[in-house]
């Protein structure tokens, strides 16, 4: 997939190399004289000592990098992973209907046809799935034109097949994930739980609606480290601009429903102990001997995003990443943190006191008491809360959260939980769900390639034999400076380091980390850091 170069300062760069080559370096890569310096000795482990984890219980991969030592028990590593010098290069992508970017074998030659007989060479490349994916043979065939030094060289060829009626897009190689190319600027933080006596926390910043930077929830916070944690609403249209699009829970409080079956970390305590876990929730209100269904926590009434709920939501109920499913017939619970009125609409809402107690009955749209709670309905939800939800009447509101196995998961007041997928690594091997968790779209390749396959910039989260926390960030989308790394590359690098168990995180745009208070990495968007919904903040 890649090598390593490092500006390390306890080893040759070299020697570094050789100890990634094995791990990261797609075969044809040029390593045999890294491989000739590992053997003639430079202080590299041992075969023994590398199977267990690299010198002085270091990870592998991260061996040589340049480290900082955050605190007692937690270090922060940096590097360089890159492909073959000059195995990169621009070229021109021409999409098919809707702007996909992959095609079937059979649209993919009608394709390739067409642009001939407009006077273009093209050339076909299957795309398949990575092995350790739980889907496997060929995802679909892209097709391009043309093989250019420069963007602008690649952009004069996009000019010209537009003007002949194609729809084209210049692009980036390093980005595509092919083994033995790309270029990611990579930062690992090594938090071990026996020598760090601080704690691991989600927080959502001041409220659960509305976004944050990473860098100013962790200066807040007091943190040592903080990076992006879950999935999150981004847009008015698909729900509460801020809010968790899966499961989340903070200090021990069910901020939203779990995407029904997607992964998820579970932070008892002190959080250095993570839990992971594909979760649902289920949850009812109660008024004297009847209830109903409560579809969601703190979204907009028919409106859930990345799919995953109950109760005939459409056009699923399994999860569908970046889609938002609908049901016209939901309630949906606020709490007070939500730090913002409900969203008004069609339907009623019952907003209840700190003890369930119905305070009064009212349209869509407004404050949330402290303390207290509203329940909105819509469609069969809103009649049955104005048939239950008589003013003074008690509601109660049961959560219950399950693990893949039915198992009841009972949060602590000091617990957290957040979401996140796809599942990268499961016990030590390599085992990316695209399909459960909702990446792959069997009618849309496209996505789970552009989305998945792809080189973006990413954060992801595991956890090793000795216990030890692996927290990881890449940039991307940054031809020259960082392409980042596909979802099977980031499971790859994850498993290398010594994961026996990780999970993606939000990322894209998102990805980012910050080191007392201060970002480290480089964002992909043009505007600068992103706001975010919730983070990961390491504190002391």
């Amino acid at each position: 997939m890649f090598k390593v170069s490092s500006r390390s300062r306890s080893l040759r760069p070299a020697a570094l190399a050789a100890v990634l080559v094995a791990a990261l370096v797609a075969p044809g890569a040029t390593a045999q004289g890294a491989a000739a310096s590992h053997r003639a000795g430079s202080g590299a482990p041992t075969a023994e000592a590398a199977r267990a984890g690299g010198w002085g219980g270091v990870p592998k991969p991260v061996a040589g990098w340049d480290r900082d030592r955050l605190a007692p028990g937690v270090d922060l590593y940096q590097g360089v992973i890159a492909g073959k010098p000059g195995a990169d290069h621009w070229t021109v992508t021409v999409r098919g209907a809707g702007g996909a970017h992959l095609l079937s074998e059979a649209a993919a030659d009608t394709l390739a046809g067409q642009l001939r007989a407009a006077g273009f060479e093209p050339r076909a490349e299957r795309v398949s799935w990575p092995r350790g994916a739980d889907r496997a043979g060929l995802l679909g065939v892209r097709t391009r034109v043309g093989t250019f030094g420069g963007q602008n060289q690649a952009d004069a060829r996009r000019k010209a097949l537009a003007a002949a009626g194609f729809d084209a897009v210049s692009e980036w190689t390093g980005g595509d994930g092919a083994p033995g190319t790309g270029l990611a600027q990579v930062k690992v933080a090594v938090i071990d739980p026996a020598r760090f006596g601080g704690k691991l926390s989600g927080t959502y910043g001041t409220h659960v609606a509305g976004r944050e930077n990473v860098s100013d929830m962790a200066a807040r916070s007091r943190a040592l480290l903080a990076v992006n944690a879950g999935f999150f609403v981004m847009e008015s249209r698909d729900g509460v601009p801020g809010a968790a699009a899966g499961i989340a829970a903070y200090d021990g409080e069910l901020q939203s429903a779990a995407t029904n079956g997607r992964v998820a970390m579970v932070l008892r305590g002190d959080g250095l102990r993570p839990e992971f876990r594909h979760l649902s929730t289920r949850l009812r209100v109660h008024a004297g001997n009847t209830s109903a269904v409560v579809d969601g926590v703190n979204r907009v009434p028919g409106k859930i995003r990345n799919c995953g709920g109950t109760g005939g939501d459409l056009p699923t109920e399994r999860p569908l990443h970046d889609v938002t499913c609908t049901d016209p017939d939901e309630i949906v619970r606020f709490t007070d943190e939500l730090g913002a009125p409900t969203p008004a609409g069609e339907g009623a809402e019952a907003v209840l006191d700190r003890s369930g107690r119905v305070l009064e009955l009212r349209p869509r749209g407004g404050a949330v008491p402290a303390g207290g709670s509203v329940l909105a309905g819509i469609g069969e939800g809103e009649r049955w809360l104005r048939e239950h939800a008589a003013v003074g009447q008690r509601l109660t509101v049961r959560e219950n959260i399950l693990d893949e196995h039915g198992r009841q998961v009972r949060l602590g007041s000091r617990d957290d939980i957040v979401s996140g997928g796809p599942r990268l690594v499961r016990d030590g091997r390599v085992a990316v769900d695209f399909a459960a968790d909702g990446i792959d779209r069997p009618d849309e390749p496209s996505f789970a390639y552009t989305w998945g396959l792809k080189r973006n910039p990413r954060t992801a989260v595991g956890v090793d034999a000795r216990g030890r926390l692996i927290v990881v960030t890449t940039a991307g989308r940054q031809p020259g400076y960082s392409d980042g790394l596909g979802l099977h590359e980031t499971a790859q690098l994850m498993r290398s380091l010594g994961a026996r168990q990780a999970m993606n995180l939000d990322g894209g745009g998102s990805s980012a980390m910050a080191v007392n208070g201060k970002l480290i990495t480089m964002p992909s968007d043009a505007s600068g850091e992103r706001a975010v919904g919730d983070a990961l903040v390491l504190t002391r």
